[in-house]
């Protein structure tokens, strides 16, 4: 069983940057595959980083690609997404969740556990 909680969310203007945190319980943390995604309202839950257990592998969507960061520090049982450039069409509620698998999975039934989420808000 691992539980998550996510902080670090926030309103902030277009172009501005924030970190966003994911703490997460349990001691098998740093075998789980983490992922983030987020969700805009009246939009589906979409996919936007994930890092493989050992923090070598990562992937990013399209659209945050060059602009956002996704990290962990197993020792602090921490994921991070650091996200720079914002633009308004970032707003959405944050979720990280966990997937047992070493495999680097986009879709959100992929994963077995979720935080509560966190909301960002971009302003123009």
């Amino acid at each position: 069983q691992v539980q998550l909680v996510e902080s670090g969310g926030g309103l902030v203007q277009a172009g501005d940057s924030l970190r966003l945190s994911c703490a997460a319980s349990g001691r098998t943390f740093s075998s789980y595959t983490m992922g983030w995604f987020r969700q805009a309202p009246g939009k589906e839950r979409e996919f936007v980083a994930v890092i493989r257990w050992g923090g070598g592998s990562t992937y990013y969507a399209d659209s945050v690609q060059g602009r956002f960061t996704i990290s962990r520090d197993n020792a602090k049982n921490t994921v991070y997404l650091q996200m720079n450039s914002l633009k308004p069409e970032d707003t959405a509620v944050y979720y990280c969740a966990a997937d047992r698998t070493a495999a680097l999975r986009t879709t959100p039934r992929a994963y077995d556990y979720w935080g509560q989420g966190t909301q960002v808000t971009v302003s123009s």
